[in-house]
């Protein structure tokens, strides 16, 4: 066993965190196994916490603007719109850039490209209610306040399961925001979330991606163990992996800050308030959901004498999607996951992940994170 203290991450961006790295090697060789072959690794947490970020400088003073639809708090230098209509942020502007591609910016995310385990436990069709909560927004509130040289927007989302998501995005004068989220627990019997987070999209030329958290290859809550902290740099593309039927892919778990950027460092940088998890695709969430794909037949099951009814496969058989139904997209869509349910793998024929790996809808959530323009 060799046991060594490493930082964090580089840079001193991870600076006060330190992890252990474990791992056990071969001491002789032999004709199979070279001497220092690593049997197995493993890491643990040492304490301490990440060195703070230092946040740009103050600016021009916000104001803003509600016409019925649009919440607009700008400034000469940044520019912040939601609305009401799409229930969701479109563009957040920050010394004439634009980092929100086609007005898709900060919304409500309960659903993921459903999994073949999910398809073996039902849960497109069990949970669907969720899916359906992530497009269409139903707003019971979008105020805004002042709070000293910083402007707050408060939107409460009324849940179709009877649960209540309350967004605060609080925009400072440099453009840094500040998001805050509370999911409200709804009565018991509720469906278990997929995912519990927010999503938004940037331009392709941000693709390239840097996190400090598990890696380097893709991991779940319920399946990392085997991925260490550390400093990783990919790319959007690179995270792709190419499941033969397109499914949920590509999420990286305990992750404390990431950044997106074009190859000159133009782009975002988040930082979480607790460990997050994310996806950072050059795809969206539909494009590896099968039912979405509706030029695609169901994937019937073998029998002969069954008949082929579409409206009872909807949401329960999986669509025949293949690797080159896939393209890249002229964007990277952004998933920032408080939590996202676990794949599971007992079998892919019924059993659910385990309870800890799952998200009950009957509690209260909170969780955030800080966007920093770059």
């Amino acid at each position: 066993t060799q046991p060594h203290d490493t930082p964090g991450a580089a840079d001193n961006r991870g600076a006060g965190e330190y992890f252990a790295d474990l791992s056990v090697t071969t001491r002789t060789s032999d004709d199979c196994i070279p001497a220092g072959y690593e049997i197995a690794t493993g890491q643990i947490a040492l304490g301490g916490q990440p060195a703070a970020v230092k946040l740009p400088a103050a600016g021009p003073a916000l104001k803003h603007t509600d016409d019925g639809r649009l919440i607009t708090i700008s400034s000469p230098r940044v520019g912040f719109v939601f609305d009401r209509q799409e229930g969701a942020v479109t563009s957040w502007r920050v010394n004439g850039t634009e980092y929100f591609a086609e007005g898709f910016g900060l919304r409500p995310d309960f659903w993921r490209a459903p999994t073949d385990n999910d398809y073996g436990c039902s849960l497109p069709r069990r949970l669907q209610i969720w899916k359906e909560a992530s497009r269409d927004f139903r707003i019971d509130e979008a105020a805004v306040e002042h709070d000293g040289a910083s402007v707050a927007l408060r939107v409460v989302y009324r849940l179709p399961a009877g649960n209540t998501c309350t967004a605060r995005y609080t925009v400072r004068p440099s453009g840094v925001v500040e998001s805050a989220f509370d999911f409200a627990a709804a009565p018991e019997n509720t469906p278990d979330l997929p995912r519990l987070g927010v999503r938004f999209r940037l331009p392709a030329a941000m693709q390239q991606v840097e996190y400090y958290g598990r890696g380097p290859g893709e991991n779940y809550c319920d399946r990392n163990a085997g991925s260490h902290v550390g400093l990783y740099t990919t790319t959007a593309e690179a995270m792709y992996f190419p499941y033969v039927r397109p499914q949920e892919n590509g999420h990286r778990t305990d992750v404390r800050r990431l950044r997106v950027t074009t190859p000159r460092g133009r782009g975002i940088e988040v930082v979480a308030d607790e460990p997050i998890g994310f996806n950072a695709l050059r795809n969206s969430v539909e494009d590896f959901d099968g039912e979405e794909c509706t030029a695609r037949p169901y994937q019937w099951r073998n029998h002969r004498s069954e008949p082929h009814d579409e409206a009872a496969a909807r949401n329960t058989l999986a669509r025949q999607t293949h690797i080159n139904d896939i393209a890249p997209r002229d964007y990277v869509e952004v998933c920032l996951d408080a939590r996202q349910r676990g794949v599971g793998g007992y079998d892919s024929w019924g059993s659910q992940p385990e309870p800890q790996h799952r998200i009950p809808s009957d509690r209260d959530y909170t969780w955030g994170f800080t966007l920093i323009p770059r």
